[in-house]
């Protein structure tokens, strides 16, 4: 599957991103540059490969298998741990429908 000069104004559109002709041009040539590097490995036959949980030592991967990542912090059970009534919440609000607090529009096309 090719990448069109369509596609990358569309998805540029999206984003709200005012291309120039020349990065138009130099997005679609490194998306298709992508696409075909992706087509290249899935034609590779991995069936001998065993799946991995986690790619490096770094995110918690050993060569013993997976332990788990620290965080530096205890879990906490959400159920416990008290928080603001949604009814206090919203009469701080500035604005709200009485439902959902609301807020100004801030992208403009």
């Amino acid at each position: 599957m090719k990448v069109t000069e369509r596609d990358v104004a569309y998805v540029a559109d999206l984003a709200n991103l005012e291309l120039t002709e020349q990065e138009r041009s130099r997005m679609l040539r490194d998306l298709n540059s992508i696409l075909e590097y992706v087509d290249r490995l899935n034609q590779l036959d991995t069936t001998s490969v065993p799946p991995m949980t986690q790619v490096s030592a770094i995110m918690g991967g050993s060569e013993l298998g997976s332990a788990p990542m620290r965080t530096g912090r205890e879990d906490i059970v959400e159920g416990l741990r008290k928080s603001l009534p949604h009814e206090i919440a919203l009469a701080n609000a500035p604005d709200s429908d009485g439902a959902f607090f609301r807020v100004p529009k801030v992208i403009e096309r």
